[in-house]
């Protein structure tokens, strides 16, 4: 019995992580083909439209990855504060251990990929969903809703500034300092 994932899913990760590190821009498909272990006619059997539906699912299994980041690091918050610490220090340690990523690897496919609107309006979708995620998470601890909603934007946007700082850098401490800017009114 085979442990490879199905070609689908193989492909989606190779794509990730080559956009991620390469830019949409820098990656050809006989990369992802290859890194992927798939075959030529595999690639539009999945995404008919190429590399573009490609980007998107990648796009989505990149987003999928820190919401799971993000639920994990509310497991056992007492309080929205601690869990958006320790969210920054995940994210922290994920940047040291990822070789300090080229770019968020959403923002790298996305923004970085074609200029359209259909990858804007899925950037716009995916960077909601975070923001979703964390007030579901600052409500459930207790924050009023407005606060909250403020206080999960305003992470979100120190994230991604952080995140190009750390790069800049090379150094993800400013990661793990993101909640020392928030003014979190919220618990």
């Amino acid at each position: 019995m085979s442990t490879n994932p199905p070609t689908r899913s193989r492909l989606i990760m190779a794509a990730s992580d080559l956009f991620r590190r390469k830019g949409f821009h820098g990656v050809g498909m006989a990369e992802i083909l290859d890194l992927a272990q798939a075959p030529k006619g595999s690639l539009y059997h999945h995404f008919p439209n190429g590399k573009s539906d490609l980007a998107l699912a990648a796009a989505d299994y990149a987003s999928a990855g820190l919401v799971g980041i993000i639920n994990d690091s509310f497991n056992e918050a007492e309080t929205f504060r601690d869990g958006l610490t320790t969210l920054s220090y995940k994210l922290a340690k994920f940047f040291d251990l990822s070789g300090h990523w080229d770019t968020c690897p959403v923002s790298g496919i996305l923004f970085e990929g074609p200029d359209n609107d259909d990858f804007r309006d899925h950037a716009g979708a995916l960077m909601t969903q975070w923001e979703d995620a964390l007030i579901a998470h600052g409500i459930a601890l207790g924050g009023p809703d407005a606060d909250v909603a403020r206080d999960a934007r305003t992470y979100v946007l120190l994230l991604q500034g952080a995140w190009v700082m750390a790069r800049a850098h090379r150094d993800s401490d400013v990661i793990r300092q993101i909640t020392n800017h928030l003014p979190l009114a919220s618990p």
